[in-house]
Formats: structure tokens, C-alpha cells, sequence
């Protein structure tokens, strides 16, 4: 089966794709370790189940025998919730997330849970405290992050689709890196119930696929609003239209590696021969995006994770130390580097001597970048750019925090505006690469269109 053909391109029964998938994962995953646990037992059962619903000529799901691999932070319940963490090595759902509960009432197939960046901090999928993920298309590479495991599981062939988190570039990054399509909806319009949440305000789950189809498909079907989530409250907006507007920002490209560049000009001069408008504008306040994602996301995350404290969940801390001690030793333990790390940040900001000169400030610069991308969408149906500034890097190769940051500096301004943003690979290059569109709040179906049309282009 080709890694880009979909379920309604292949003769197989539900069983035998699902047996399909669980040999190649026997095979190839001990190299890339793309998976926390695989549910070899349950997705079998599941596959006779659904193929025993179709003999009987029920009525099938919109997702009927979808396989799915799952980020390792979405709830399943019965299953390891760990967010790759210590913190929650052995912690076992009790409930499924919104999402989870929606794919499977339309019929989806669940093969596994995926690695990822530990409590989805990083941006190359190596912070996971049991083990690093390599990118299938080169092992030696990172297949970005935190969403990493679930883009290197579509990537490998190893699944239909995955669902992965978005802070601030968590599917787009892996999107780019694995060479596959990945995409962070509006805010609000995906339920983050079942979601353990690294910023609430940033995170949105969404999908990786093969194509375009496949990507939209899984949209149709987990963004809907749900009481269970206070924010989840908007509706997609699928209406399109087929010759999109497009503006490229000039501050996206002062920052990306040349070879990107070339190719991604090589993009738009094709867009233009065929008519389309693709202008170049610019938004001078992404310069400080990154600044302002860190204060916002750290600010969050350190609130977020008060609550893994040793008693309540996972870890287990020593209770006959004083209360004091045995949390701060449980966390001591439990967190890694890059977790303290922000934690700190976080607290620090958000202190009450230092709240007015960091964290409100923050808050202000974010309603300006929101402010300055509607004042595009005025004109634009889309702005593009590329994904990442560079090419996936090897394991081991950045070890600097700061440098590590840089990397989302192109993918942070979306989760910060709560538009919608999309990666699709860009073609061409010795290493993957994406080519990243952004759309007006709602407006995933210009957003499909354009990357439909994008893809079309590339191809050629």
C-alpha cells in the first residue's frame, strides 16, 4: 500500500490493513520509535467489529476504518496518558478525550499513542523522557516537535492519520520535517477536553495525513463545539474560494535558510503565472514573536503544571517528608530539564513584582500580532510562508535552548492570533521542508483550497 493512498484507494479488509500496519510497526518502529504503546489486540478487534457492522449493512462512520495514532497527551481511557513524562509514566486515563470519543463513534480504529516532547515542550521530539524519535525520511534527523511521534507514524506508514497538539508550531514543525500534511485549526473550534494542556489559551489539537483528503476528512469530524471545553464554542466555515488572494510576509523570510528561500520564490512565481495575486506586505511585530510566545506559553505552562505535585497524579512523592519537601522533590524527579526550565521562566514573570513588566505586556504585544494579521486578512484571503526556517537537524545537533526556540519562530504567530494555519510539504529539496498557509479565523476551508491549490502547482 502507498504511504499516500487512502483507505478508499486500497481492496483491503479493515483486518488485513490493520495487520498491514502492525508488521510494519514490528519491522521498522524499533529503529524510529515513533510509538509509546501499540494496541495490536484492541485495533484487530475493532477492525473484525467494524467489518462485521458492514456485512450487516448498518450504516458507517464518516471515518469508517481510519487507522489512527494518537499523541501521547489525548486521553484514552484505560489507556497510558504519560505525555512522555516521568511526571505520568504510569498514569491511566479514565475517561476519553472529546475527540477520541468523536472518532470512534464514527468508526476509526485506534492503533497506538505517540511519543512526543515531554508535556509537549520541545521542538524536535528528543525532550521525551524515555526515548528520542528519529524522522523516517532520515534516521539521523529529528522529525520535529513535540508532536513528533504522531508525524513520524503517518510518515512511516504506520497509521492512516494522527492526531497531534499545537502550541506553537507542535504539528506544522513535524508536519515540515516528516514531509507529510499537518494542520492547527482556529481556537476554539477543536475540544481540548481530554487534552492535557501545556498554555490554555495556545494549545488546539488537529491532524497529520498523507494528503489533503484525508486531512480534511478528520477535520469535519472533530471540530465541532462541545460544552465540556468553555472556549470550544466556533463553527468551520468550509466555503472557499478557487482564486484565493495570497500575501507572503517579508519579515517570515529574513529568517529562513537560503535554500528554502529559493524554493519557496520558486512557489510563487508559479502562482503568479497562473494569475494569481500573491503580494509581499509586512507585519514588523512577528520580529518579536518568539519573545512574546515564551512569556505567554511559560506564564501557562507553570500554572498548568501545579497540579503534578506527586499526590494527585502519577509520581508518587514521599509523604513522610514535609509537605514542602516531598513536592518539591517529587518534582524535582519527575520533571526534566526543559520543564524546570520553563517553569522557572514562568513563575518568574508572573511573580507580582515582575506581572506589570513581563507577563501583561505580553499579553498586550499578542493582541497587537492578532490585530495586525485581521488587518492582512482585510486584503488577503492567505499568508504564506515557509514552515521552518531550516531543515531538520541532526540528533544531538542543537543542544542550546535559545537556539532551539528560534526554530518556532516562523509557526508561534498563528497559535498567538488563534487563526488557522496549515503545513504542506514543500517539494523539490534534499530535505523536507513545508510551505505554511495562514487564514482568517474560521476560514479552514479558503485555507483547504489554497493548499489544494499550492499542492497542484508543486506538483507540476
Amino acid at each position: 500500500m502507498s504511504a499516500n493512498r487512502s483507505l478508499t484507494d486500497t481492496d483491503l479488509s479493515l483486518v488485513e490493513k490493520v495487520e498491514y500496519y502492525l508488521e510494519k510497526i514490528d519491522k521498522n518502529d524499533a529503529k524510529i520509535k515513533a510509538f509509546i504503546e501499540v494496541f495490536p489486540h484492541d485495533a484487530l478487534a475493532r477492525a473484525k467489529a467494524l467489518e462485521q457492522k458492514r456485512q450487516q449493512g448498518k450504516k458507517l462512520g464518516k471515518l469508517f476504518g481510519y487507522v489512527f495514532a494518537i499523541k501521547n497527551n489525548i486521553c484514552i481511557k484505560g489507556k497510558r496518558t504519560t505525555c512522555s513524562s516521568k511526571m505520568l509514566e504510569n498514569y491511566i486515563a479514565t475517561y476519553d478525550a472529546s475527540v477520541i470519543k468523536r472518532i470512534l463513534e464514527e468508526d476509526a480504529i485506534i492503533i497506538g499513542t505517540t511519543n512526543m516532547d515531554e508535556f509537549a515542550c520541545g521542538s524536535d521530539c528528543t525532550y521525551s523522557a524515555f526515548f528520542p524519535t528519529r524522522n523516517p525520511v532520515d534516521h539521523e534527523r529529528v522529525p520535529g516537535g513535540s508532536s513528533g511521534g504522531s508525524a513520524a507514524a503517518v510518515a512511516a506508514d504506520f497509521c492512516d492519520v494522527a492526531l497531534g497538539s499545537d502550541t506553537g508550531g507542535s504539528i506544522r514543525c513535524p508536519a515540515a520535517f516528516c514531509d507529510i500534511y499537518g494542520l492547527k485549526p482556529t481556537y476554539g473550534t477543536v475540544s481540548r477536553f481530554g487534552l492535557v494542556d501545556m498554555a490554555m489559551s495556545l494549545d488546539q489539537i488537529g491532524p497529520f495525513a498523507k494528503n489533503l483528503v484525508d486531512l480534511e476528512k478528520v477535520l469535519r469530524v472533530i471540530a465541532f463545539p462541545d460544552p465540556k471545553d468553555n472556549v470550544c464554542n466556533r463553527t468551520i466555515d468550509y466555503s472557499h474560494t478557487s482564486r484565493p488572494k495570497f500575501a507572503m510576509v517579508k519579515e517570515f523570510l529574513e529568517v529562513v535558510d537560503e535554500r528554502i528561500k529559493r524554493r519557496f520564490f520558486d512557489l510563487i512565481e508559479k502562482l503568479k503565472a497562473r494569475d494569481f495575486i500573491v503580494d509581499e506586505i509586512s507585519i514588523p511585530i512577528l520580529k518579536y514573536g518568539i519573545s512574546i510566545y515564551y512569556l505567554c506559553m511559560c506564564a501557562e505552562l507553570s500554572s498548568a503544571l501545579q497540579k503534578f505535585d506527586g499526590f494527585k497524579y502519577g509520581y508518587k512523592a514521599d509523604i513522610n517528608k514535609d509537605l514542602i519537601s516531598s513536592v518539591s522533590d517529587a518534582r524535582g524527579k519527575a520533571f526534566g530539564k526543559e520543564i524546570k526550565r520553563r517553569i522557572l521562566v514562568g513563575t518568574y514573570i508572573t511573580m507580582s513584582e515582575n506581572k506589570e513588566s513581563w507577563y501583561k505586556r505580553s499579553l498586550i504585544a499578542r493582541k497587537l500580532i492578532q490585530k495586525e494579521f485581521m488587518r492582512a486578512f482585510s486584503n488577503y484571503d492567505i499568508v504564506l510562508g515557509p514552515t521552518v526556517p531550516v531543515f531538520p537537524w541532526r540528533i544531538g545537533e542543537i543542544i542550546s535552548p535559545i537556539q532551539m526556540y528560534q526554530t518556532d519562530i516562523l509557526t508561534v504567530s498563528a497559535n498567538l492570533a488563534g487563526i488557522p494555519a496549515l503545513s504542506l510539504p514543500m517539494r523539490g529539496l534534499e530535505l523536507p521542508a513545508g510551505i505554511q498557509l495562514h487564514a482568517n479565523i474560521c476560514k479552514e476551508g479558503v485555507l483547504l483550497e489554497a493548499a489544494r491549490i499550492i499542492d497542484e502547482v508543486t506538483k507540476n
